[in-house]
């Protein structure tokens, strides 16, 4: 049941990142209001790295900006290590 709801959380947490990701871009090519970096940079630590990664590739969006170059796949390996220990702790 545990890892039941941890998978629909990462799915949730993806799909919402990379929606961010498509709706920011979206926003900056028309001169919108757009969605704060560290709203994004959230979403990623929350578990979304790999959907917030995802997204900045597929729409080349933030793509040249350090902190999502460095943040994001940090929070990936961040979530894998947290998963990781989780599942051996509880073995």
């Amino acid at each position: 049941m545990l890892i039941l709801l941890a998978s629909a959380y990462y799915l949730m947490m993806n799909v919402i990142g990379f929606a961010t990701m498509a709706i920011d871009k979206n926003k900056a090519v028309k001169h919108q209001w757009r969605i704060p970096e560290a709203t994004l940079l959230l979403v990623a630590f929350l578990g979304g790295g790999i959907g917030s990664w995802l997204g900045m590739h597929t729409f080349h969006h933030k793509t040249h900006k350090w902190k999502f170059k460095f943040c994001v796949p940090f929070s990936i390996v961040l979530h894998i290590g947290i998963i990781l220990y989780l599942i051996n702790y509880f073995k």
